[in-house]
């Protein structure tokens, strides 16, 4: 912020313009490193000389930001942190919508389903900005600090999205 406040003051003075009121939202320079997003690797799709599709158990509703601005991410697969990267990998998500991409051309390991995929730098705004769409629950949100990982929200179930939910009187009788 220093170095911003003393180019913009220096501006003002040789433009001589009033200095302006400066406000910073530096939230996600803060947080967004602080946090990564895990999911289980399901299946894969290849097709030849064209492009392979890993799938995951999430996606645009939990975490919107591809689809909606582009954002990139870089992502390892966890349980297999030694293993050589010689695989690129189109990352997919599990909804029924084409832009459902969360990283295009990963350099992964080779992946198998049940491999956890940790997508980094996802902040502090997955759960904030996801939804359930397509009536998927959220994920939950762990904790981990000095060795120890603490369960901080609870995933939701199905039950949690359908608890609202309610049929008038009249249709429920009717077959």
């Amino acid at each position: 912020m220093k170095a911003i406040c003393e180019v913009i003051q220096k501006a003002c003075v040789t433009e001589n313009l009033p200095l302006p009121k400066l406000l910073s939202e530096p939230g996600r320079s803060l947080i967004a490193t602080s946090c990564v997003t895990a999911y289980t690797i399901g299946s894969s799709k290849v097709i030849p000389e064209i492009r392979t599709y890993v799938a995951i158990d999430g996606g645009m509703s939990d975490n919107p930001r591809p689809i909606t601005y582009q954002s990139v991410y870089r992502a390892v697969v966890a349980n297999k942190m030694s293993s050589p990267l010689n695989q690129t990998v189109t990352i997919a998500g599990k909804h029924c919508e084409s832009g459902d991409i969360l990283i295009k051309n990963a350099l992964l390991p080779k992946t198998e389903p049940g491999d956890i995929l940790v997508v980094m730098g996802t902040g502090a705004y997955n759960y904030s900005m996801a939804s359930n769409y397509n009536r998927l629950p959220r994920p939950a949100a762990v904790v981990v600090a000095n060795g120890e990982a603490n369960l901080i929200l609870q995933r939701e179930t199905y039950q949690d999205l359908i608890r609202q939910d309610r049929l008038p009187e009249r249709l429920k009788n009717s077959r």
